[in-house]
């Protein structure tokens, strides 16, 4: 009972070394631009475009500035603007709503269900509401996706894949990302290749991706792009497409290139982790693990349990004493915004209804980070103190059992 965690929940692994010289060799040709390239050069962001692309069989690729700014130009690109609404997860995180409402468009919320995705019977009721659905993987989970595309194509509707937490991930053998018109991925600290701030835009659509390669801020340069379409698509399109720049520079391409190489690895590293934690917490008295379906692949960054219907004290409770012991958990149902927790109904500019099913369960969401700086020691260690924390707090209070 003594045990303690005295790890970092923030600190993530260091930067490899053939990036740091990778990315020391960009600083001292001192062009940082996309577009500063020599004759006959294509630069690494075109480089990482392509390499992308490769990994995940689409055929095309957009590095951007951050996860947030890959979705709200794929929004443009599809043609979302003022007067839209926009079908997104009741449960995300706010880049996503942030997006719609930054092209001018409105969220309308879909539910979530215990098992932490979309709820299609929802979304099948507000389907005929939009023509696009924004859909969130939140915190690395994949819902049904044969499922929901049947009811997005039966509708017309248009899926943007907001990735941020499944790049590596598939469902059915189909990476995350490849089964809506957008896949959308970040590049951020807490992601699963780091270069601090940045993302991936992909599609298989030639309109789709001229568009964003031109708001991206290309100046007229979409030519240089080795995994964009061909120069004839931008025709029209140059012209009528307004520059919102937000391009990836080649020093934080130089930093991503050998981290894209050892992704799978990676990504094997974090579901080693997930799964010590997952089973050091199965059978916890009034703890509800996530199911993972047999077609997710999933990748482990982040673990979450539910302690549903608990009190909101009691929840506390069980977050202060794992505190205590160094284990940081994040809590969903706090009735103020704290850190990476927000949620719908804590962004007053998208306006909503009250959602009962959904809130029972972020009310009795806990989230945990998984860096892959802890060893799987670790991991066991933080899913004994969990357990043994979540089990007093329930014995104690008979209102629960």
């Amino acid at each position: 009972m003594n045990e303690r965690f005295d790890g970092s929940f923030t600190q993530q692994e260091a930067i490899p070394d053939d990036a740091i010289n990778a990315a020391v060799e960009v600083m001292r040709s001192g062009r940082l631009h996309r577009y500063n390239v020599v004759d006959g050069e294509a630069g690494d962001v075109a480089h990482l475009e392509q390499e992308f692309a490769t990994l995940l069989g689409a055929k095309y690729c957009l590095a951007v500035a951050s996860g947030g700014y890959a979705l709200a130009t794929a929004l443009r690109a599809l043609g979302v603007g003022s007067g839209h609404k926009v079908l997104t997860n009741t449960f995300t995180l706010a880049p996503v709503p942030g997006s719609i409402a930054a092209v001018g468009a409105e969220p309308l919320f879909v539910g979530v269900t215990e098992d932490l995705v979309i709820d299609l019977e929802d979304l099948a009721k507000k389907v005929d509401q939009s023509d696009v659905l924004m859909l969130s993987h939140m915190r690395g989970h994949i819902c049904d996706m044969d499922a929901l595309m049947r009811i997005c194509d039966q509708n017309n509707v248009r899926v943007i894949e907001d990735c941020a937490h499944t790049m590596g991930a598939k469902w059915r053998d189909i990476w995350s990302g490849r089964y809506g018109t957008v896949g959308c991925y970040s590049t951020q600290t807490y992601k699963h290749i780091n270069s601090g701030e940045g993302g991936f835009l992909i599609t298989d659509d030639a309109q789709v991706m001229a568009r964003a390669i031109v708001l991206s801020g290309s100046y007229m340069l979409y030519d240089r792009h080795l995994a964009g379409p061909d120069t004839s698509e931008f025709k029209k399109i140059r012209y009528e497409t307004p520059n919102i720049s937000g391009r990836m520079d080649h020093l934080r391409a130089s930093i991503l290139r050998p981290q894209l190489r050892r992704l799978n690895a990676q990504c094997e590293a974090w579901n080693v982790r997930y799964r010590t934690v997952e089973n050091g917490l199965q059978d916890t008295p009034g703890l509800r693990l996530i199911l993972r379906p047999p077609e997710e692949k999933y990748v482990g960054s982040s673990i979450q349990v539910l302690l549903l219907d608990w009190r909101p004290q009691a929840v506390r409770d069980v977050m202060a004493r794992c505190a205590e012991r160094g284990v940081e958990l994040k809590w969903f149902g706090s009735e103020e915004p704290v850190g990476f927790t927000s949620r719908y109904d804590s962004w007053t500019y998208a306006t909503s209804s009250i959602m009962p099913k959904s809130d029972r369960i972020l009310a009795g969401l806990l989230d945990m980070r998984i860096p892959l700086t802890f060893s799987i020691e670790d991991c066991a260690l933080i899913a004994r103190i969990i357990r043994e924390e979540v089990g007093a707090v329930y014995q104690s209070i008979p209102e629960l059992v």
